[in-house]
């Protein structure tokens, strides 16, 4: 019950601190949302091919995943070498407080930008831009387990990657080219089936072309899986890429993670 009471208590403090944080708050919370109506203002209209799916609709699923992205793993990746720097992590690591109710505090602020973005990037793209919403139960279950899969696993590849940085900033330069790289190679902005195939293959390797597949699965109408690539959403090997990496990544963790700046 302790252990509980720690993890939530944590879990709000977490969530404070990063809702003091304004630029936090722009480029986590609020860019999908933002990218959500420029696109969707420019493009709406738009239809994909010969399907009767818009451009909105399409880019809904992967302004989701980014989110997940952004949320989870360049939140972690850049907020955990500030307070390594700033000394923060050195007094948690000499606290009585137990290492992993960090890790959940942190897991828990993740969580809680990306509902924040998922509920304000479907409402705004339904109401705003006739963004259809699944009818069912099972697309929503779907929706559910590719969310707590996808943050589990960039957050642990964040957490790995945290440790690469020797700061704060040298962290966001290392890290908004790769989201970049990933968002440009995964069939966030651009259909994916249109990209060279050396993106695809390259971007196929890696989380977020999985995710986003997987959420087009959701919110496309299932005739949709005809335009992938293997003409079909692959719900199963999407979760085997994410779980792969999610070993990685806590393997990565468990052998790189440090509570001390090096320097």
């Amino acid at each position: 019950m302790n252990y509980l009471r720690l993890c939530i208590d944590r879990s709000r403090f977490e969530i404070r601190v990063t809702l003091r944080d304004k630029n936090a708050v722009f480029f986590m919370m609020l860019l999908p949302i933002f990218l959500l109506v420029i696109f969707g203002s420019v493009l709406s209209s738009n239809k994909i091919g010969s399907t009767n799916v818009s451009y909105s609709q399409y880019i809904v699923a992967g302004l989701l995943a980014s989110g997940i992205l952004y949320s989870s793993f360049q939140q972690l990746a850049i907020a955990i070498p500030e307070e390594r720097v700033s000394g923060a992590l050195k007094r948690l690591a000499g606290s009585p407080m137990p290492s992993s109710v960090y890790f959940v505090g942190k897991f828990a602020v993740a969580l809680f930008v990306y509902i924040f973005q998922a509920i304000f990037l479907l409402a705004i793209g339904h109401f705003a831009y006739h963004i259809t919403l699944p009818t069912s139960l099972g697309p929503w279950l779907t929706f559910l387990w590719v969310s707590i899969l996808g943050l589990a696993t960039s957050a642990l590849l964040g957490i790995a990657f945290s440790s690469l940085p020797k700061d704060g900033k040298s962290a966001g330069a290392l890290t908004t080219p790769i989201v970049l790289f990933f968002q440009f190679t995964s069939g966030v902005y651009f259909i994916y089936t249109g990209l060279p195939k050396w993106m695809q293959d390259i971007a196929a390797l890696f989380p977020l072309k999985w995710m986003a597949q997987a959420l087009r699965g959701v919110f496309l109408p299932k005739y949709f899986a005809r335009a992938e690539v293997a003409h079909s959403f692959e719900f199963p090997k999407a979760a085997l890429v994410m779980l792969a990496w999610a070993l990685i990544g806590a393997v990565l963790c468990s052998r790189t993670f440090r509570w001390l700046d090096k320097t």
